[in-house]
């Protein structure tokens, strides 16, 4: 059974949660939401999702589908991942020989980026960064858009109580089986990052990587909009965004040849824009660099990425130490981070 201790609220109205017969959560106003395994499943059926999955989790979590006969316990019909991904999860699965995942062996590229494609359904060990936050003795934090897990696991080694929200059910699968492996005590919540199931005014810290940069610019503006609204006064966000300055960046837009972002491509946006838009629903804002020459290079996976990966690593970990030194060269970095504090 899921603990309601206020955290958690409906997605429509903002109203406590409380149980209902069966594994159902609802709120006073009439709306109930689906718990499947100790995961509460609070996506709305009345908006269109983000990514296009989002129904595929609801229909399951309502027991509307009965998932991929070869490995139902898995949620592969929920996951953006190829029929040929999942056929090879289902063989990794059956195969009950794997300290790793099957899961999180081909999520891992999704989430981390291209450089680490050459461990895809490979992984020796999971590759759980290092977050950018100072340890805590408690505070209460969201990752939004957590997949697998790795930002929130990160999160609780370094001391936080953590909810991990994704519309993704099978991955939040994936995220917890990986979490009770490391012993780590972590609740995860199907849900949109639109429409956060979070009381108001409860988070002490919110936490998002490589997510918002994928929204439309109406989504992005609307979960940057409930970021605010769940962070307590004073509380921190800090959300990775993508920054057209940078020089993998540009490359990327002269290839689309500028054209209007598809469906879940990334959206690149200028530092002032994001500045703009973070201080302006959130309040007192600073952008700092996050990776250079590409997005979601991380220093703790040198072991995991490619040797062209390895380089690029190294430049960017070199141009860190001066952005560090220099804020404005930050400016130049392909993937950012926005740090702010609520007014």
């Amino acid at each position: 059974m899921v603990e309601l201790d206020g955290r958690l609220a409906c997605p429509v109205d903002h109203r406590p949660l409380t149980h209902a017969a069966g594994a159902w959560l609802e709120c006073a106003g009439g709306h109930r939401f689906p718990v499947v395994d100790g995961v509460p499943v609070l996506l709305r059926d009345d908006v269109a999702g983000t990514i296009g999955i989002e129904a595929q989790s609801l229909r399951r979590a309502r027991g509307e589908s009965a998932g991929d006969p070869r490995a139902p316990e898995l949620y592969l019909e929920s996951l953006g991942l190829s029929e040929a991904e999942r056929e090879e999860i289902v063989q990794l699965w059956r195969s009950k020989h794997n300290e790793i995942d099957p899961v999180v062996q081909f999520l891992a590229a999704a989430t981390c980026g291209i450089a680490y494609k050459s461990v895809l359904g490979r992984l020796e060990r999971y590759p759980i960064p290092d977050i950018p936050l100072a340890p805590s003795d408690g505070a209460l934090l969201i990752d939004i858009g957590c997949n697998w897990g790795r930002w929130s696991m990160a999160a609780a080694k370094k001391g936080y109580r953590v909810i991990g929200l994704d519309p993704q059910l099978g991955a939040l699968m994936a995220a917890r089986r990986v979490s009770r492996q490391l012993g780590q005590d972590i609740l995860f919540v199907c849900a949109d990052a639109r429409y956060l199931p979070i009381a108001t005014g409860t988070i002490d810290v919110a936490f998002s990587y490589s997510v918002l940069q994928h929204f439309s610019r109406e989504d992005c503006t609307a979960a940057v909009r409930e970021v605010g609204r769940v962070l307590k006064s004073g509380g921190v966000s800090k959300i990775q965004m993508a920054n057209a300055l940078g020089v993998r960046s540009a490359y990327h837009l002269v290839r689309r040849r500028f054209r209007e972002t598809r469906e879940f491509e990334v959206r690149y946006y200028m530092p002032g824009e994001l500045l703009t838009l973070f201080e302006g629903n959130l309040g007192r804002s600073r952008l700092l660099a996050d990776c250079f020459l590409g997005l979601g290079l991380q220093a703790t996976d040198e072991d995991l990425v490619t040797s062209l990966g390895r380089v690029a690593l190294k430049i960017s970990e070199a141009a860190k130490r001066v952005s560090a030194v220099f804020p404005p060269f930050g400016r130049l970095a392909d993937s950012v981070y926005l740090e702010s504090i609520k007014a």
